[in-house]
């Protein structure tokens, strides 16, 4: 296997195309947007740049690295030669139902199909192919290049072989696999999101306030980030897209998205993206500022 076309030149999609050209793989990276494509190129460069200053990469491996990208946004052409291809595009099932058909259209009929969907059926999103044994979920984390983990979910129909190729593609990345059953949320974000939602809700309820929350589970529970502004950092929207995804497969109440969180994605609080969330972010201060609407609340 060497020839991996990435679909989505975001931040997952080209973190993700990053990582697979960093270990030798011949990658096509494909997005509607060649704006987005060539924001996505400077940002592999920059990134390949950082790990050279820390002497994780030499300048020449750096160089191979970028000479084994390329991208288009014609995603049949993209896919024609694929052994592998991996979905990065907008949590949004309509979306991935008509990329996945489109692909399965072009690619050869060995080319394993795997989609980077945080939260959203596999089984479904195979059951658009003809190939549904060759669909299966590779969740990676995110910053892509430094986070080790990546959860490989198994469809209903997803074959053990397929499984254990990716299995093995991660191992040879430097990642560590985890397989994980298609239920709503998988492990990650199901257990992630309720602990989002529960700290949002936490909130709402008046019981303390968005920078207690997250000192608490700092240091209380050795935390990198407070849940709060890891919310900001992943997004209000996908948080709440991911909570609903969950409610709805189990359909139960306590999987129900926070009214916070749901008025503040219908206000357009979305966190860092729109720059105000539980917290306010500018380019000029790096400092972390609670947003004033939430210190009021609580003063």
């Amino acid at each position: 296997m060497k020839n991996v076309t990435v679909i989505g030149a975001g931040t997952m999609g080209n973190g993700i195309a990053h990582v697979f050209a960093q270990y030798g793989y011949h990658v096509i990276l494909c997005d509607v947007s060649l704006a987005a494509l060539e924001k996505a190129m400077i940002t592999i460069d920059k990134n390949l740049g950082r790990m050279v200053e820390k002497q994780k990469l030499t300048e020449q491996q750096r160089h191979e690295t970028m000479n084994r990208l390329v991208t288009t946004s014609d995603l049949p052409a993209a896919v024609r030669h694929a052994d592998l291809v991996v979905e990065a595009a907008t949590e949004k099932l309509d979306i991935k139902l008509k990329i996945f058909k489109e692909i399965d259209e072009n690619a050869p009929v060995d080319c394993i199909l795997a989609t980077n969907t945080s939260s959203i059926s596999i089984t479904l999103i195979a059951s658009v192919t003809k190939r549904p044994e060759k669909v299966i979920g590779m969740h990676f984390m995110n910053p892509v290049p430094v986070i080790k983990l990546i959860e490989v979910i198994r469809g209903f129909s997803t074959s053990r072989e397929v499984c254990d190729v990716i299995m093995d593609i991660t191992r040879q990345m430097d990642k560590v696999p985890v397989e994980v059953k298609d239920y709503p949320g998988f492990v990650a974000n199901r257990l992630l999101m309720v602990m989002i939602n529960e700290a949002i809700h936490t909130l709402y309820e008046g019981i303390c306030g968005v920078e207690e929350i997250d000192t608490i589970m700092k240091l209380g529970m050795s935390h990198l980030m407070g849940p709060l502004q890891l919310a900001d950092f992943i997004g209000l929207d996908v948080c709440l897209s991911i909570m609903n995804v969950i409610h709805d497969g189990f359909a139960n109440p306590k999987y129900a998205p926070s009214p916070l969180l749901i008025n503040m994605v219908n206000a357009g609080l979305l966190g860092v993206k729109s720059g105000h969330g539980f917290y306010v972010y500018s380019k000029e201060s790096k400092d972390l500022v609670v947003n004033p609407r939430f210190e009021k609340r609580f003063s």
